[in-house]
């Protein structure tokens, strides 16, 4: 987990915010991003621009989902405080309404193991979860559901979600998702893409255990 100090660690979520927005993944006010904290954890807040976002716009709140000090949290909150329950290895979330995931999330399709990089969200594929109203404990068990055994999923007419070991992690993770949902939408555009089999994925999963240096 990240060790800086509680300014430095908002000053991060916040660059992470607005880093979202400048690599297509956000634009507007949509999508979140959270760290966790001693106290339970930080969040962007609600209904502001996350390209302009600043280390004092970030929201602390401890698991029980009570707010520590001053703001707004994201109304998806649930998800993040849950995600940090059931993953102790879950240090940062970023969720996005990233164009490509949003178009795939719309189909409420899995990404299937078209491409040996799926596994890098932890499984044979990436699943897509059930769709829920924003901001809802029902989003978030099915979000939940949809990350058993894995790093990111996709989220019914919504969007994408992807935790990492730190704030630069989920966000390389969830800039993969959405390149992922933008390959497997063009090779559906030509054909049905030949998938890699469960043998190929295993060993690609295998390799991947060793493929992330220590953090």
């Amino acid at each position: 987990m990240n060790t800086l100090c509680a300014p430095n660690l908002r000053a991060a979520l916040a660059g992470v915010a607005r880093e979202s927005v400048h690599c297509g993944l956000n634009q507007g006010a949509s999508g979140n991003v959270s760290v966790r904290s001693r106290a339970g954890l930080l969040i962007t807040p609600s209904a502001q621009a996350m390209a302009a976002l600043t280390a004092d716009d970030m929201v602390e709140m401890d698991l029980a989902g009570a707010v520590m000090g001053e703001g707004r949290p994201s109304s998806e909150w649930r998800f993040h405080r849950d995600i940090y329950a059931a993953f102790p290895a879950a240090a940062a979330v970023v969720h996005a309404h990233s164009p490509f995931a949003v178009a795939l999330a719309c189909l409420r399709r899995d990404i299937p193991p078209f491409h040996y990089m799926v596994a890098l969200a932890g499984g044979m594929d990436i699943r897509c979860a059930a769709y829920a109203t924003f901001g809802t404990q029902a989003l978030s068990d099915a979000v939940l559901a949809a990350l058993r055994d894995r790093r990111a999923c996709l989220m019914a007419n919504h969007g994408l979600l992807a935790w990492g070991h730190d704030l630069p992690d989920a966000l390389a993770l969830a800039n993969e998702v959405e390149a992922l949902c933008g390959q497997y939408l063009r090779a559906c555009q030509v054909g049905e893409p030949v998938l890699l089999s469960t043998a190929e994925m295993a060993e690609v999963l295998e390799k991947f255990r060793d493929y992330r240096s220590p953090r």
